[in-house]
């Protein structure tokens, strides 16, 4: 007797299920690659044609995700989030429990519309430098930091990729999709929760100095150079005070040259005059914008760039002096670089010890690293010369700083458009991407750098999943199990059953995942218990977003563990509380905003 095609559907997809979940919660493979293997094998089972199994690629969630790391990626490069995370170190004073209150809202704020991870990375080394200056375990302050970057993910819709499978999902299912805002509430409630139950029981945290911190040999500081104030650009006539604030404080000006003098009597008011070198020091990325800016130049280059002969890309490169170098005990004046090497050396950085004030006047010593001028094909020489070690790109990335504003307005505009509707949400953000890159708030190839393209390649290999547990009946299977187990509770504690099977799940897979795999199964069971879909999906979600049970359960946690120096227990201590408490918050407010339930509890 032939088998129904659509119990054999059932079984293939049961099988490839099993195979998928196996691949995610080992992690034989990148998540990715199990995504799309799991496409494949959905296509090569006949349970989905090649149509439904490509439709993510094309899906607003997949969209809206690679516009948000663009977006992500000119905060970053326009020097912005590095604007915030000073910001948030000098609000937290010198006391734990104000660093907290001040970090976690504004945290969350941040990763509300750019990517939470990003977020993370760029707070940790931030808070690290501020725990060392201020005598605080780092571990006090990275948990509470990282879990205000995922909570912040509940305050819009676009910020996680669980809850635009989560919109998509309804809109498949007929249902009326959510808003860019649609779940802020709920997000306000949480990161009001989380922040006063991280200042309540901070005494939980462990006491750990963590890692990481500049003294690692590895964080190159600050790189000693020269600046030549361009005739007829745009600081000359400027004061010194404008130049440092488009800058920022990661620049430092320890002199002052005019007309080959040292002037002491010029100040931060005083104007730049054409011809005037400013000895700086600064970081990779700062001294990279210098040399991108166009109204300074650096000065070893203003002086020797022209007798650079040859033909090929000119480029910064850096190289280390070697030990027992002939060029040890030598002035970089008496090396003679540009005619020796075909190159300029325009930066120095020095791990301890005094460097001359002016950089052609600086004695080598073993360990200096020198940053390089030149074209790429007479480098040949250097690489092989045993004076020196390591010949590397520079690894600065220049910041465009003076576009700041255009980028904090176009992120304004596409949070507008999406929020009115004016444009649909991927539309909108989409041209809020590409207006970043076409206004040069970030450079095109660093945009494409910016996008995960492993999370864009996962979800789109997701959603696939998510359209045949439903097409199958899978998903009406388990509901109707699943609401057998439930029949005469109330849809609070459904909710909560919800949130509490995805925040078990998503500790083995990702959010995403988890979110397409159980979505269906949320919908399904909203059907047979006539309620509306939306707040059991929502729950689902929020379950595989805000779950703090492991390091593991999120990659801003993963980023943490090492320089906190946590251990596993540490998180299932503070998170197992904290996440209960958020279930019980989102099923109440998911059940306010769409069951038509009492904000307040009433005691009667």
């Amino acid at each position: 007797m032939a088998m129904d095609p659509h119990v054999f559907s059932q079984l293939a997809f049961g099988l490839v299920l099993a195979g998928g979940l196996y691949l995610f919660i080992s992690e034989k493979l990148r998540v990715d690659v199990t995504a799309m293997l799991i496409l494949l094998a959905l296509v090569l089972t006949g349970v989905l044609d090649s149509k439904q199994a490509l439709s993510g690629f094309a899906s607003e969630p997949a969209i809206i995700v690679a516009a948000v790391f663009v977006i992500s990626g000119a905060l970053a490069a326009t020097g912005i989030s590095e604007h915030i995370g000073a910001w948030i170190g000098r609000a937290g004073g010198r006391h734990e429990w104000r660093t907290i209150a001040v970090v976690m809202p504004v945290v969350a704020l941040l990763a509300a519309f750019t990517h939470h991870v990003m977020v993370t990375a760029m707070m940790l080394p931030l808070l690290l430098r501020h725990a060392r200056d201020r005598h605080m375990p780092a571990s006090r302050l990275l948990m509470p930091m990282s879990l205000a970057a995922s909570l912040g993910t509940t305050l819009t819709l676009v910020s996680a990729p669980a809850f635009l499978l989560a919109n998509d999902q309804l809109q498949r299912a007929g249902a009326e999709g959510l808003g860019i805002f649609s779940i802020t509430p709920i997000g306000i409630a949480l990161v009001v929760v989380g922040t006063v139950y991280m200042l309540l029981t901070r005494w939980l945290l462990p006491k750990r100095s963590g890692e990481g911190g500049e003294d690692d040999y590895l964080r190159l500081g600050r790189y000693r150079t020269e600046l030549l104030v361009v005739p007829g650009g745009q600081w000359a006539t400027r004061s010194l005070a404008d130049m440092h604030k488009a800058m920022g404080k990661s620049v430092s000006v320890h002199g002052w040259l005019r007309d080959g003098q040292r002037r002491d009597d010029l100040t931060a008011a005083s104007p730049l005059l054409a011809g005037d070198i400013l000895l700086v020091e600064a970081g990779a990325d700062e001294l990279m914008s210098l040399h991108d800016d166009s109204g300074l130049d650096l000065n070893a280059i203003a002086r020797y760039g022209d007798s650079l002969d040859g033909e090929g890309k000119l480029q910064l490169v850096q190289t280390v002096v070697a030990p027992g170098s002939e060029f040890i005990g030598r002035s970089i004046r008496e090396l003679d670089f540009s005619r020796q090497f075909h190159a300029v050396i325009v930066g120095l950085w020095r791990r301890s010890g005094p460097v001359a004030e002016r950089l052609s006047d600086a004695r080598l010593r073993e360990g200096d690293l020198l940053v390089l001028w030149g074209r790429a094909n007479r480098f040949a020489e250097l690489a092989t010369h045993h004076g020196f070690l390591l010949l590397a790109p520079f690894a600065g990335e220049a910041k465009r700083r003076l576009r700041a504003p255009l980028a904090l307005a176009i992120l304004g505009l596409t949070i507008l458009a999406a929020a009115t509707e004016w444009l649909p949400a991927p539309l909108a953000f989409l041209l809020g991407a590409v207006a970043m890159v076409a206004t040069r708030c970030v450079d095109i190839n660093q945009a494409y750098r910016e996008i995960d393209v492993r999370i864009f390649v996962m979800i789109a290999g997701v959603i696939p999943l998510g359209i045949a547990m439903e097409q199958t009946g899978t998903a009406g299977l388990l509901a109707q199990g699943l609401s057998h187990l439930v029949a005469g509770w109330p849809p609070l504690a459904i909710l909560l059953v919800m949130f509490a099977v995805a925040a078990l799940l998503t500790q083995v897979m990702s959010d995403a995942a988890t979110t397409a795999l159980l979505g269906p199964v949320a919908i399904a069971l909203a059907q047979v218990l006539d309620l509306p879909p939306t707040p059991f999906v929502v729950c689902t979600a929020l379950g595989a977003v805000v779950a703090f049970l492991t390091p593991i359960g999120h990659h801003g946690n993963l980023l943490i563990l090492g320089p906190g120096q946590y251990r596993f227990g540490d998180f299932l201590r503070i998170g197992l509380p904290l996440t209960v408490l958020i279930a019980l918050v989102s099923a109440w407010m998911a059940r306010w905003l769409w069951l038509g339930g009492q904000l307040l509890p009433h005691f009667g």
